[in-house]
């Protein structure tokens, strides 16, 4: 179940250890995310850079279903990348690491099978020389999967709006058009890519952050939804949608 390692997290309470346990990580948005990507790692990649890995939810759970791949999560906050080393050790998961790093001055060339980079870009004003890093960091038959938010989405069924607002984001979202482009100037070929977020999962993501404001509010009450709101959303991955709250792009080396 995603996100159990957070039950290695010596900053959450007894309780709080025991409901990831069970549960899994408490991040709706996060559980929706995981949902789309991981089905689309579908070989076995040598060596892996999640960039931006924050949590270390989503390259501790990669490190785990696939043992045979050397993980490497990278992230600007030594404090993140502290807690997962530590997570991961306690966890046992031993093919995988974290390493301080900006994504905007990452050194690596030619070193990575496959990269992601998950609802990082919207938080970085220079989003293509990450991008520009992430092809520099790939062997030449390497991959990338990118994740960002659409800059619309349902709000909070119906009706298509501008992405909220979320701490820390510089743009509320990218048009297909744009991220497209970025993906061109970066020397990307994009072989696949789609909407995330359909009617479902959007409805779920929107009622978790009006509990939540993405800022950890009102806890308890988030504790006795989540498993509700998981459940449904789980339900939302088998849709297509045509437009979405979120896009996904699998894209290789030119």
């Amino acid at each position: 179940m995603t996100g159990k390692i957070l039950q290695y997290d010596g900053t959450l309470t007894p309780i709080e250890r025991l409901y990831v346990r069970i549960l899994g990580a408490p991040i709706s948005g996060l559980r929706i995310r995981c949902r789309r990507i991981l089905p689309k790692i579908d070989r076995l990649y040598k060596k892996i850079l999640d960039v931006g890995s924050g949590t270390g939810v989503l390259t501790a759970e990669i490190a785990s279903r696939w043992p045979g791949s050397q993980v490497l999560g990278v992230d600007n906050s030594q404090t993140l990348v502290d807690k997962c080393n530590r997570m991961v050790q306690k966890a046992d998961i031993k093919n995988c690491r974290f390493q301080q790093a900006d994504a905007s001055n990452l050194n690596f060339a030619e070193e990575f099978d496959l990269a992601l980079c998950i609802d990082n870009l919207e938080h970085i004003e220079d989003d293509i020389r990450v991008l520009e890093n992430i092809h520099r960091s790939l062997t030449k038959e390497g991959r990338a999967i990118i994740h960002v938010p659409h800059f619309f989405r349902r709000w909070p069924v119906f009706t298509w709006q501008e992405n909220f607002s979320v701490p820390g984001h510089v743009r509320p979202g990218y048009r297909w058009e744009e991220l497209m482009e970025k993906m061109e100037i970066a020397g990307f070929y994009v072989e696949e890519a789609f909407f995330t977020y359909g009617v479902l999962e959007t409805f779920t993501n929107n009622v978790s952050y009006s509990i939540t404001s993405a800022e950890m509010k009102n806890k308890i009450l988030y504790a006795f939804v989540f498993p509700w709101l998981n459940l449904l959303a789980y339900f939302g991955q088998y849709s297509k949608p045509k437009m979405g709250a979120g896009i996904f792009v699998m894209a290789r080396k030119k």
